[in-house]
């Protein structure tokens, strides 16, 4: 059976139009010389960012693991719905925000996007591996700018392949033989309470998730919680079998909050166990000040800044890429999202 004829004009067969793929969207570093972070941009107006995702989500995973940073300008991302289509064009749709330890705010109940840490606008935010310290974390990070900060307010990016080599060899060794202990406490006036970290008011749901996944629970008195878990500190990363340092030792270590917020809370909490947080290494003796400082050094060191423009869309690999924040004024709503959930068993290094 023959198929349909092919339309002629004037009796000459009219060729099928087929875009070229490769022009339409242009890579660049967003910093000259580097290799980390690539600025993609339309090559021409009215490219559609979703619909060329959908298409070419083979080429941006490609370009994600090369550079760990994808940073997209320019494609008129106008809303949060369209932000959260992003999502779904560039990985496998946005993931709920559980067993939190910062404060945000769900900008739609029917999508699972959020705000940036809701943190006073003159702190800045260490840089850290979102949810490196979750026994389930995401592979993918979402940001886009809905209103950009007028002054400062940038979200720094760091690549996780240089601070891993930057950090002293003996420290890593003794990491990764250890891991490191996590002890959280929630409710005691800083922080955010149980209720809120696990989204739930069932003392069985969160003992219930906390077995689930390796977390031990502590009830004390007037329904407050203690959680300890021991995590690992390298990971090796799925897809690229690279060993990445990959925790939150430093950002969760008390040492790390500005010098008035941590004196205040050690000179409130005497025993170092009842802070609203805190960390160890993963046989519970305290980590030397000398290691923290060199790990906040090296974290320092591997950071890049850019300003956010409005519709800007940064695309993260989480193992790949830390992530921080710069204090800013006036006007800022930068919103998040979380993708392909992975379980840090599955990636920590075998003894």
């Amino acid at each position: 059976m023959n198929g349909p004829a092919t339309p002629t004009l004037g009796g000459m067969r009219r060729k099928p139009i087929r875009l070229d793929e490769d022009a339409l969207v242009t890579f660049k570093p967003l910093n000259d010389g580097q290799n980390y972070t690539l600025l993609c941009e339309p090559a021409s107006p009215g490219v559609n960012l979703i619909a060329w995702a959908q298409r070419q989500r083979e080429l941006i995973e490609r370009k994600l693991l090369e550079h760990g940073a994808l940073l997209f300008r320019n494609f008129q991302v106008d809303n949060a719905t369209a932000f959260d289509q992003c999502i779904s064009s560039l990985s496998g749709g946005a993931l709920e925000y559980k067993f939190r330890a910062s404060p945000r705010t769900q900008v739609d109940p029917r999508l699972n996007i959020y705000t940036s840490t809701d943190y006073p606008q003159d702190q800045r935010i260490f840089p850290h591996n979102e949810h490196s310290y979750s026994p389930v974390f995401p592979l993918k990070i979402f940001l886009w700018c809905d209103v950009a900060p007028q002054w400062r307010g940038e979200t720094p990016i760091g690549d996780t392949r240089a601070i891993t080599r930057g950090i002293d060899p003996q420290v890593r060794e003794r990491f990764a033989r250890l891991g490191i202990m996590y002890v959280r406490n929630y409710g005691d006036g800083f922080g955010l309470p149980w209720q809120t970290v696990f989204q739930t008011e069932d003392r069985a749901q969160v003992e219930a998730y906390c077995a689930s996944v390796g977390i031990q629970t502590q009830w004390k008195d007037n329904n407050r919680l203690r959680t300890r878990q021991v995590g690992p500190a390298l990971v090796r990363h799925p897809r690229t079998d690279e060993i990445l340092w990959f925790n939150h030792a430093t950002f969760f270590h008390v040492s790390t909050l500005p010098a008035s917020v941590g004196d205040a809370l050690q000179a409130d909490f005497a025993d170092a166990d009842d802070l609203p947080q805190n960390t160890f290494y993963g046989d519970g003796s305290p980590i030397e000040p000398e290691v923290l400082e060199h790990l906040r050094a090296v974290y320092r060191q591997n950071m890049i800044e850019f300003s956010w423009q409005r519709g800007d869309v940064l695309l993260l690999d989480n193992m790949l890429s830390v992530h921080a924040r710069n204090e800013y004024n006036g006007p800022r709503r930068i919103l998040v999202s979380m993708a392909e959930a992975l379980n840090s068993t599955d990636v920590a290094l075998k003894p």
